[in-house]
């Protein structure tokens, strides 16, 4: 019998969701190239370094945590042929009509608004970056629902950038003036996330 009242901490989930993404062959930096190729145009002085700590702060979401890591759980069960069928088919073939891996991105899109969840869609269709090799139906991996995650990842970072953003231009300043900061995942200080 499970005890209910263990609780996993907060350190432990954002590092096995980076693990997990690692895993994959997915890097902060691949999902920030993503996200400066969609913000670069709108914010002047916008650098990757602003968006591999806007990553690191969507990764720091337990909603995106907690996706990522159901996410990529089923799609190794489908590697392995561990799902029962119909199931193991579908997933393994990432069947057109099965939309089960855009709902589960699509829950943690919803945290970061609608800019989040328009950028996810623009994401979603175009396949912009690592996307567009998750998808991609050669070799024997299954990223059903990887590259749905990553691009619920990346929306959400862009979308921390356009607020951001707005916030910048109330104070009459740019990326320009705002030095990059690194999350430090050990820094309980740090809530803006």
């Amino acid at each position: 019998m499970h005890n209910k009242n263990v609780r996993v901490p907060s350190k432990e989930v954002t590092k096995a969701t980076k693990d997990a993404l690692e895993k994959r062959g997915v890097k902060v930096e691949d999902i920030a190239e993503i996200v400066f190729k969609m913000q670069s145009p709108y914010n002047e002085g916008l650098l990757i370094e602003h968006c591999i700590d806007s990553v690191e702060r969507v990764l720091c979401k337990r909603e995106v945590q907690h996706s990522v890591l159901v996410g990529i759980e089923l799609d190794v069960l489908a590697e392995k042929k561990l799902l029962s069928e119909p199931l193991q088919s579908i997933i393994a073939s990432d069947e057109g009509l099965f939309g089960v891996d855009e709902t589960l991105a699509l829950g943690s899109v919803m945290t970061y608004g609608s800019i989040a969840l328009t950028t996810y869609g623009h994401l979603d269709k175009n396949k912009i970056g690592i996307i567009k090799k998750l998808d991609t139906k050669s070799g024997e991996g299954v990223h059903t629902f990887l590259d749905d995650l990553v691009a619920s990842i990346a929306a959400c970072a862009a979308s921390r950038i356009a607020h951001r953003t707005r916030d910048l231009e109330e104070e009459g300043e740019t990326f320009a003036d705002v030095p990059p900061v690194i999350l430090d995942p050990t820094d309980k200080t740090n809530t803006d996330i």
